[in-house]
């Protein structure tokens, strides 16, 4: 049966008071940000609003059921919950409106997300683990719907592995599995297949895991009955109740305006998904928008006015309100008195966030006002300059953009004339890009010392009668002797234990080290990669299996709206070091043999993209990526795991370095760049292409993002003033990227005596078969016949045309 909480259930008085006034007070705090913050974006000083008012009151229950070393995962309505934390303040919470860069006055992103995401500190500047177990955090926030859900899992799933995995090291991460994720969703939101994998995923694995959906029947402006079947989520999700023979959920229904009862339902839920490991549902009915869904619109336009009139009866707060003075808790005198207090609160609060917002700027406008008129005393373009200046000046509330603007703008009419004003005009608009462009483009990667490119390459060691092996059983020892050195790594994915993956490179080893580090899942690639985010925001190595690459797309979103902005969009504050395993390219089967990768890099910026060409090559990526704590996916080439490798002695230590390109064959000619299994065909040909006195030079990228951090092909460029790009991605994809990245920023193109060029697959996915693979993708006579035409434009004597 369903749990359907007691709206009659005694509170002791003396209990409850001052939890009760305490929590009344954060309420109005909250809703009084919610109303001056739509009043904020009217005016133009922010630019977006989308707020919590109307959910005040469950998220006041879930707080006093959240406990130290929990997490949140949740969406941009929780600012009552982020008060009652006291992870926010009323000064934050403008801030955040405003955009403001400083992490100080704006601790959730220093202003790169819109208000209303919020966060914790995970990890100091340097990198380190704050103690997490000693304080209450929230993953960060992401904006698309259901987003978050995928993460909640993976952050459940570190508590069951934390109680159950003997080893290791707790410490800053876990008090023996005891903490639960908490994940809040609004109703409309659950039509998502996010939350059905999640849902789904969590009642398959038994972790500790509540997830709290706020329900006020609309999204956006859609009621209910378009959104979902019976209009009840916790209707159509009774099948996943547990009972007596079977695991699953324990689902609660409370009213949203109901306190005692929301109290009573949240510590049950958090008793039961912390001691049993049981996943629980919360559905809170009943609740409201007041303002409608966000700045963009009023919602008069689109609910009745019977709807209005209930919602305005039974807003949260105000049903709160009457029951505490019911309760005899205070008389309506003494909470009208505290409301005048706390709006007074909140207004001068914002007030202080709009001058620290706005303060340093108009420093900023009064210098550049002064060094315009300085120059327009000397300038022949006096009465053009005067223009921008007084422009300038007119602004009365200036952002950032309008003083910078007008320096750039006056540096136009300046451009025949020299005097020092002029350069200290330059110094100024230097320095300021310099101290400026970092506030919104910084930490997309790890910009510290120790970060994964700085990892020294450790060749693999042979003995001189190295036997020859599958490339698989490289790839499997080397984990093998990994998960034996990182007690916190584990590995999972779609047939990745009992059968040791579906190439064998886990071979044996679920039997070796457990079914909860080597481990199966259901197919569900967003919720796998979910898994490992929750999983190494909690201070484990997870390794996070999609069977193929084409599957990654199942898993883009996830990974390119969470994964890998999370650095930069916390500006530092927390990190989720994921290692993304996949296998791809050459299968000859249009679903299993695509090779996206030009999406795939522009899609996932701050993740490393790394495309080994052997087995050897991906276990030294794995051995680097584990020695660093930053997000990667590496793509093994999927016809190697049967070609023959020299085992090496060193397993496990040997280090393949990233962001740097290898030299695989030298040569004087021309200069072909290339990655994965297309690599290996182009050192076949590089042999035909000998008899016929064409002496290629073959660098292979190997790491894709970033890409040859040392320009090392442009050496090899002005060498052989020639440049060939081969992959088997699009046309205009990865090749069109690389070839960007060694003519504009490497300087090739004043070493070149030819037209660079590039040789992709067919646009469109490869077709099935060996002649699906021929035709689709370069192939050996592709690459001879495109090598020998630009050699007989060099040469046509030499090189007579085929």
């Amino acid at each position: 049966m369903q749990t359907e909480t007691n709206t009659q259930t005694n509170i002791s008085f003396e209990d409850f008071k001052q939890q009760v006034l305490s929590d009344y007070k954060i309420a109005v705090l909250s809703r009084e940000c919610s109303l001056l913050g739509r009043r904020e974006v009217l005016t133009g000083k922010a630019k977006f609003g989308i707020f919590g008012d109307g959910k005040e009151l469950p998220q006041l229950a879930m707080a006093r059921a959240f406990k130290n070393g929990d997490f949140r995962s949740g969406y941009y309505r929780d600012q009552t919950f982020m008060m009652a934390i006291d992870e926010l303040k009323p000064s934050h919470f403008f801030a955040g409106l405003y955009a403001h860069t400083d992490i100080e006055k704006e601790p959730m992103s220093a202003g790169r997300q819109m208000g209303g995401h919020f966060l914790t500190k995970s990890n100091n500047p340097d990198g380190t683990w704050v103690d997490l177990t000693k304080q209450k955090n929230s993953s960060a926030d992401i904006s698309p719907t259901a987003g978050q859900m995928p993460r909640l899992l993976g952050l459940a799933q570190a508590s069951k592995i934390y109680r159950n995995v003997a080893g290791i090291n707790q410490d800053k991460f876990s008090v023996h599995g005891n903490e639960v994720a908490w994940g809040t969703i609004g109703n409309a939101s659950t039509s998502e297949g996010l939350f059905f994998e999640t849902v789904n995923a969590a009642g398959v694995m038994q972790v500790p895991m509540v997830i709290s959906v706020w329900d006020d029947a609309y999204g956006i402006s859609v009621p209910a009955k378009h959104q979902t079947t019976k209009e009840n989520i916790s209707e159509i999700l009774k099948g996943f109740q547990r009972d007596t023979e079977n695991e699953g959920y324990e689902i609660i229904i409370v009213k949203g305006w109901d306190y005692p009862a929301l109290i009573d339902a949240y510590e049950k839920a958090g008793k039961i998904a912390r001691e049993e490991h049981v996943p629980v549902l919360v559905h809170v009915t009943e609740l409201t928008q007041p303002q409608g869904h966000s700045t963009s619109g009023s919602h008069e336009r689109y609910k009745s006015k019977k709807r209005l009139e209930w919602e305005k009866e039974h807003d949260c707060n105000t049903k709160f309100r009457e029951w505490i003075i019911a309760n005899n808790l205070a008389t309506d005198e003494e909470l009208t008195e505290l409301d005048k207090k706390l709006k007074k609160e909140v207004r001068d609060q914002k007030k202080q966030a709009w001058a620290d917002f706005l303060d340093p700027i108009k420093k900023d406008q009064k210098e550049v006002v002064s060094l315009l008129d300085k120059i327009g005393g000397k300038s022949i373009n006096k009465s053009f300059i005067t223009k921008i200046k007084n422009d300038l000046i007119s602004i009365d509330e200036p952002v950032k953009r309008d003083i910078i603007a007008a320096a750039r703008k006056t540096l136009r009419y300046l451009s025949t004339e020299n005097f020092p004003e002029k350069e200290e005009l330059k110094n100024w608009i230097g320095q300021f890009m310099n101290r400026t462009q970092p506030e919104y483009s910084s930490l997309l990667y790890n910009e510290n010392s120790d970060n994964a490119t700085s990892v020294a390459e450790i060749s693999p060691v042979y003995n001189d009668d190295a036997e020859l092996v599958d490339g698989r059983v490289v790839l499997r020892d080397n984990f093998d002797a990994l998960f034996a050195k990182y007690p916190e790594a584990l590995v999972f994915g779609e047939d990745s234990g009992n059968i040791g993956d579906v190439n064998q490179g886990l071979e044996g080893l679920q039997e070796k080290y457990g079914p909860l580090r080597i481990a199966d899942t259901g197919i569900r690639e967003a919720t796998i990669l979910g898994q490992g985010i929750g999983m190494a925001m909690r201070g484990l190595r997870p390794i996070a299996e999609i069977q193929y690459l084409d599957y990654l797309l199942y898993a883009l979103q996830i990974m390119s709206d969470d994964l890998a902005t999370l650095r930069y969009r916390t500006a530092g504050k927390q990190k989720a070091p994921v290692i993304v395993r996949t296998r791809g390219h050459r299968l000859e089967g249009i679903w299993h043999a695509g090779s996206p990768m030009g999406g795939i890099i522009h899609l996932l910026r701050g993740m490393y993209i790394l495309t080994p060409r052997n087995m050897t090559k991906a276990a030294g990526f794995y051995n680097t990526l584990l020695e660093t704590d930053e997000p990667a996916l590496v793509i093994e080439s999927l016809n190697g795991y049967r070609l023959k490798e020299k085992m090496p002695v060193n397993i496990g230590e040997f280090k393949t370095p990233i962001g740097v390109v290898e030299t695989v064959k030298e040569g004087a000619d021309i200069t072909v760049v290339s990655y994965g299994s297309t690599l290996r065909i182009v050192e076949q040909v590089a042999k035909d292409l000998l008899a016929v006195q064409i002496d290629i030079e073959i660098i292979d990228a190997q790491t894709l993002l970033p890409f040859d951090i040392n320009h090392d092909v442009v050496k090899s460029v002005k060498k052989t003033n020639r440049l060939l790009i081969i992959d088997e991605d699009v046309p205009g994809g990865c090749s069109a990227y690389i070839l960007q990245e060694i003519i504009e920023k490497q300087g090739a193109y004043q070493y070149l005596d030819s037209a660079p060029q590039t040789l992709t697959a067919k646009p469109h996915r490869p077709a099935y078969g060996t002649d699906g693979d021929y035709f689709s993708k370069p192939n050996a006579e592709d690459i001879f016949e495109k090598v020998y035409d630009i050699m007989h434009e060099v040469n046509p004597e030499q090189y007579p045309a085929l």
